[in-house]
């Protein structure tokens, strides 16, 4: 009775929100596509008369030399800047609040989230930061708690994955309790988002293979929730058929520049669908494995996708046939195109190298991690369907190794 009154509560919250997003001014950023696309940025950015940007990025990408190129961008129009170059895989409060030091050390007036969707985010956060000095970032965890306006900050991301270029969330590790978390506001959206495909021709397969179908979750998590629209279904449906179409070429082949340019379009739909309606379980078991054992985001995302999807087809199977329709999947039978798709998912995830367990996950740790996933996923996320403790300690068992 207890829990058939708080899935009741759940579903009462999942409206109201819905109502509110149908009335929020959701932004949307300026889009910047093709290889010219950071000249592009540099002349946006000087036009809007601003001086000194913080470019939040990562050791890697500096080593690589793409970074080289915006700054070499920047510097044509005049515009000064500042690489911070420690953002990690999962990046932490600490990285935040290093990051903030630095903008404020060079005096800088705006920033660039340079890489995928960690330097993003960080930059985002570090922007909330500056805006928000007397807010922590823990207290700006949930939704829509960052008060005071942020610098601009402008995106440019170098997988095909995240979306985070054009949503309104940007999630962070606490390094002291191991929790991964959210930071959503319409503040956080970048005010312009650079689509370059030669950013992403070195990408290595595997990487190509994990943001991909991070991509994919964000649109099928978005689809199947209680909480669509007509603007986020044609974008996830769009994000869906670009996936299925492209990723297995983009890994096969990184120089492919149409694939590429496909990858990057489904991360922008994808994330142009959740940022509105918000994800499910895949995301809240995938940030625990984040949060405990480091995976990358994409990859335990890909991993937990075909499980939960195990769990809530029956009752989302209509909308698991439409996402089967748009990957390119024949059917008449709605409940067999849902199993089909889910089979698909399961043959893209092997056809790209993504392992069907996850390795570093302890048997001793599956009751805790269902725990936490629950807390972040409820009441927020518009899921189809709803778990229970140990509902959700039986799909984290089956990605035992």
């Amino acid at each position: 009775m207890f829990w058939s009154l708080k899935k009741r509560g759940y579903r009462t919250f999942h409206r109201t929100m819905k109502t509110v997003g149908g009335v929020l001014p959701f932004p949307q950023p300026a889009l910047l596509t093709g290889p010219d696309s950071l000249t592009k940025l540099a002349e946006n950015i000087a036009v809007r008369d601003l001086q000194h940007a913080l470019v939040v990025t990562d050791a890697v990408l500096v080593e690589l030399g793409l970074v080289q190129r915006l700054l070499d961008a920047l510097d044509a129009q005049g515009v000064q800047s500042t690489v911070f170059s420690d953002v990690e895989p999962n990046p932490t409060i600490e990285t935040v609040e290093a990051g903030r030091e630095a903008y404020r050390a060079a005096a800088c007036d705006h920033i660039i989230g340079f890489g995928g969707g960690s330097p993003m985010d960080a930059a985002k956060i570090v922007a909330a930061r500056i805006g928000n000095p007397l807010l922590s970032v823990r207290a700006m965890k949930g939704l829509f708690r960052v008060v005071l306006p942020i610098p601009p900050i402008f995106c440019v991301p170098t997988t095909a994955g995240t979306g985070s270029e054009t949503t309104i969330a940007a999630v962070i590790t606490d390094a002291q309790s191991h929790l991964k978390f959210a930071i959503s506001d319409l503040k956080l959206m970048p005010k312009i988002a650079v689509l370059d495909p030669t950013l992403m021709v070195g990408l290595p397969p595997h990487i190509t293979a994990a943001t991909g179908l991070d991509a994919l979750t964000h649109a099928v998590e978005a689809y199947i929730g209680v909480n669509g629209t007509d603007f986020t279904d044609a974008k996830a449906l769009e994000a869906t058929r670009l996936v299925f179409s492209s990723l297995e070429r983009a890994y096969a082949d990184g120089s492919d520049l149409d694939a590429r340019t496909d990858m990057a379009m489904a991360s922008f739909c994808g994330g142009a669908a959740f940022t509105r309606v918000y994800v499910g379980y895949v995301h809240a078991i995938a940030h625990q494995l984040g949060g405990l054992y480091g995976v990358p985001h994409g990859l335990a995302n890909a991993i937990v996708l075909p499980v939960v999807l195990d769990f809530c087809k029956d009752a989302c199977a209509p909308k698991l046939a439409e996402l089967a329709r748009a990957a390119g999947i024949d059917g008449s039978s709605d409940s067999q195109l849902a199993d089909d798709f889910i089979a698909e998912v399961r043959r893209l995830n092997a056809a790209t190298g993504i392992p069907a367990t996850v390795a570093e996950l302890q048997a001793s740790d599956v009751p805790e991690i269902a725990k936490r996933a629950l807390t972040e996923a409820h009441p927020e996320y518009p899921v189809p369907k709803f778990m229970d403790q140990t509902e959700c300690e039986l799909v984290v068992r089956r990605l035992l190794a």
